[in-house]
């Protein structure tokens, strides 16, 4: 039987459209190592059994997409720190017979933040829309950064405090629900990290959460991001980002979890913005 080949894959549902692919195959070839790097829809034989088959094939590294990150971290043996905090994964290494997790997205966007939108947190007001896994994955890394207060409005108020309750730090967490957002005033950062976008479903945000330099993200890339983006651009902000540069970021941060070396992410970023036409 010849060896099995090492290789990699994102996991999700769907991910015809995701970008990691080409992502990783820029990465191998800046640092000179071949990568083999599938998509693998998971809605045929569900998550758990698309990983078992992945890492029986010869799988050695996941990154996983929605709606599969909490029950990523479910199935690993061990998790790293912002796993652990989040309680869910995005990035799998496959090391001694066993799945290990760790969530690569909250650093992705620090640092997507901080280099690609010249923006420091410490005692800033951030509003983060949403609390289901993209929110989860990010929060705790945001938290570290020194904020002021962070605000998690959601459509249900119960997953907002249930997530403001793992998080465990109420003198900062404030948790409302959209139609409370009037009354919370303007913030630095607003953070979309809902799959609203991927339903053509509409937020109902008032202007008031925009300040006079406020930066406005949406976690999701291509058309996903347009509501949201578009909403912040009619209201004359002038900082309106998708999560591209988040992707790109949380991307490299896996490919070191793996390989050892972290790419440079500027050009591959620059070439996905020129590419893609986002």
């Amino acid at each position: 039987m010849p060896p099995k080949v090492p290789h990699y894959a994102v996991l999700g549902q769907p991910v015809a459209h995701s970008l990691s692919p080409q992502i990783h195959a820029e990465f191998g070839k800046q640092c000179g190592i071949a990568v083999i790097y599938l998509r693998l829809d998971t809605s045929e034989l569900g998550f758990a059994n698309t990983l078992a088959r992945f890492a029986k094939a010869g799988g050695v590294g996941a990154n996983i997409t929605a709606p599969h990150k909490t029950e990523a971290a479910q199935l690993c043996q061990s998790l790293g720190y912002r796993a652990q905090q989040a309680g869910t994964a995005n990035t799998l290494i496959w090391r001694n017979g066993a799945w290990h997790g760790a969530n690569t997205d909250g650093s992705g966007l620090l640092r997507d933040i901080r280099e690609r939108h010249g923006l420091s947190l410490e005692n800033r007001r951030v509003l983060l829309i949403g609390a289901g896994g993209a929110a989860q994955g990010v929060a705790p890394a945001l938290l570290e950064t020194g904020i002021a207060q962070m605000v998690i409005a959601n459509r249900s108020l119960p997953r907002a405090t249930a997530l403001l309750e793992r998080l465990g730090a109420p003198d900062k967490l404030h948790a409302c629900t959209l139609e409370a957002l009037p009354d919370m005033g303007s913030f630095d950062l607003i953070l979309q990290a809902t799959s609203a976008g991927h339903h053509d479903q509409p937020l109902p945000l008032p202007a008031a959460i925009l300040g006079q330099d406020s930066l406005c993200i949406d976690l999701n890339y291509g058309r996903a991001a347009l509501p949201f983006t578009a909403w912040a651009r009619s209201q004359r902000c002038e900082r309106v980002a998708d999560g591209l540069g988040m992707l790109v970021e949380q991307a490299a941060d896996a490919f070191e979890l793996w390989h050892g070396i972290r790419p440079d992410t500027a050009p591959v970023y620059n070439k996905l913005r020129i590419s893609a036409r986002l």
